[in-house]
């Protein structure tokens, strides 16, 4: 069930359409998602209750209807003989000064308004773990290759490692390190391979499927492309289009002025009428006409501070309006500074770092193969590249959770994950590649730093 809602709704529904762009895996994980989620269902069915509260806001009270019998003594019933002996049907309805009822609808109507922004809220938050949960997924995936990458480059090592030492020619303690970090690698697979299956079962979650069911992704993070970086004043109004939170801070505004509105009007008093009528039997019936008002006896600690809480609250929801506006743009200016400088580290690692990295990798085991290097060289090359490599992944991967967090319109600090400054993603840092792993965990064939200390003085 789709419930049309005020400008977050309408955000909410404009973003899904663009989110997954040309990949149809993702088209195909949000859709469900969308569909099956229950904590979206949940949401729907809020916005429709509220809205079956605002019309109970705005309805007459009802009516009330009494029957009674006035009896003259207590030894007969002297129905048609007594003249104060008789039955009485009476009915009584409030009746309510015109507007009241208008305004009291109208303070409801706004609580149907702020939980479509919710309901814009979940559905924004759903699609972005999704697109999150499928970066990750990507991400480990992309992992899980470079690991066999370097599975290759520490075999080819541990083969010329293997073969000079045969010829007399290298130290076993070369080949003995170089059998170390490939069995190093083994573990570290295990690692990714578990962190994949965990990403894969979120996903499975999110579109209610099995969790252990499996999910084909042909896309790759260097494929994605990296996001477009869009201006700030472009930013900004996108921000204040679509942010749920900035809808329902402005319909919780507009709702304390309808409450204020009401609260004066109320200052008038609501009048009831009653009619009644009263068979007596052969006697000719009587009737009574009345009209009863409430005394505002007490209207200077009543009516008038309910007048003053309005306004009050008012004041506050306005402030709380521009407080949340301005947390909206400082999030919206933060992701896009990470974004700009998380897209210019993915352009030098594309065009200079990975090449050389590379072409440094290449050099040292072809300079050890014939003996012009030592094997300590042919390790720091090779962590070298492999943090190289593990840093490009990790910042790629954060360059679209930056963009997610932007569509998302988040208003939580540092919503994207890490940082593009940060470890794993700064070029020679030596911590990409982690995974679910212990942070302290070495990268994919990574000597530690003291392991590294000895190796140099081979």
């Amino acid at each position: 069930m789709v419930v049309a809602g005020g400008p977050a709704a309408r955000a909410a529904d404009k973003s899904t359409g663009a989110a997954c762009g040309p990949d149809p895996v993702l088209c195909g994980l949000i859709a469900e998602a969308l569909e099956k989620s229950p904590e979206l269902a949940g949401g729907t069915t809020r916005v429709l209750a509220e809205r079956a509260r605002t019309q109970q806001a705005g309805a007459l009270a009802d009516p009330m209807v009494s029957v009674g019998y006035q009896n003259d003594g207590f030894t007969s019933l002297p129905l048609g003989r007594m003249d104060t002996t008789f039955f009485s049907l009476s009915a009584t309805q409030w009746v309510t000064l015109p507007g009241k009822r208008g305004a009291r609808e109208a303070v409801a109507s706004f609580e149907a308004k702020k939980a479509e922004a919710r309901l814009a809220r979940l559905r924004l938050s759903l699609e972005a773990d999704v697109r999150r949960g499928y970066v990750d997924l990507l991400l480990s995936r992309d992992q899980l290759a470079l690991l066999g990458e370097i599975e290759a480059l520490w075999q080819q090592a541990e083969g010329l490692a293997k073969t000079r030492y045969a010829v007399g020619e290298g130290s076993q303690a070369d080949l003995l390190r170089a059998q170390l970090e490939r069995s190093r690698l083994v573990q570290r697979r295990w690692a990714l391979e578990a962190d994949e299956r965990g990403r894969r079962a979120a996903l499975n979650r999110l579109r209610a499927h099995p969790l252990d069911e499996p999910l084909p992704t042909p896309a790759h993070l260097d494929k994605l492309g990296d996001p477009p970086v869009t201006g700030a004043d472009a930013a900004r109004a996108d921000a204040l289009d679509r942010s749920p939170e900035l809808a329902e801070a402005g319909w919780t505004v507009e709702q304390a002025r309808a409450a204020a509105d009401l609260a004066r009007r109320e200052r008038v008093p609501d009048f009831s009428v009653t009619a009644s009528v009263m068979p007596r039997g052969a006697l000719e019936p009587m009737w009574q006409l009345g009209v009863g008002v409430p005394l505002p006896l007490f209207a200077d600690r009543k009516q008038a501070k309910a007048v003053a809480e309005a306004d009050l609250r008012g004041t506050a929801e306005a402030s709380a309006l521009e407080a949340t506006r301005q947390v909206l743009f400082l999030r919206t200016e933060e992701r896009l500074i990470s974004l700009e400088a998380t897209v210019r580290a993915n352009r030098l690692y594309r065009e200079g770092l990975l090449v050389l990295s590379r072409s440094a990798a290449s050099s040292a085991m072809a300079q050890y193969g014939v003996g012009r290097s030592t094997f300590a060289s042919v390790l720091d090359v090779l962590n070298g590249y492999l943090s190289d490599q593990a840093g490009y992944l990790e910042s790629l991967a954060e360059a679209q959770r930056l963009a997610i967090a932007q569509a998302e319109l988040s208003l939580a600090p540092g919503a994207g994950g890490r940082s593009a400054m940060a470890a794993g993603s700064v070029p020679g840092s030596g911590e990409g590649m982690r995974g679910s792993a212990p942070k302290s965990a070495p990268a994919p064939g990574a000597a530690p730093a003291a392991a590294g200390a000895t190796s140099g003085g081979m």
